[in-house]
């Protein structure tokens, strides 16, 4: 896989998104706003690899490639030849009964897309990638 930094992903649990609230530190981007699950690569790691382990460090959650229903590179905001990874990713509705808050993060909720698309405190990259999924695929899960 070429060279990426991180991946990240919107995961529906039935309908609703997984969503946290970051942590409150002084060298973290985005202190203390709603975030979507993932993180950085570690090692070789792929982007599903990457995500994949963070979903179960963040949120105790095992999934794997039949989870996926869309993703693509971007890059970072403030760095353009930094590459991340996003994903679309659904889960049943059951799958919160499996979730484990991880020790990353004050809170997590699943939340309505449209509530959290509608907040002033989320990180703000996800409004325009939830838009090019939904424009690609018609928000099909």
């Amino acid at each position: 896989m070429s060279d990426f930094n991180g991946a990240k992903a919107a995961v529906f649990v039935g309908e609703q998104l997984l969503v946290y609230r970051r942590d409150v530190k002084p060298d973290l981007a985005y202190p203390g706003l709603w975030d979507f699950p993932g993180g950085g690569r570690e090692g070789r790691e792929t982007p599903e690899e990457t995500l994949f382990r963070e979903l179960e460090e963040e949120f105790g959650l095992k999934v794997g490639e039949e989870a996926i229903r869309w993703k693509r590179v971007f890059p970072a905001l403030d760095q353009p030849d930094v590459k991340l990874w996003f994903f679309v990713l659904a889960l049943p509705e059951e799958a919160a009964e499996d979730i484990v808050f991880g020790d990353e993060g004050t809170e997590w909720r699943l939340m309505d897309w449209d509530d959290f698309r509608d907040r002033p405190d989320v990180v703000p990259v996800f409004g325009p990638r939830m838009d090019r999924w939904q424009e690609e695929t018609g928000g099909t899960l």
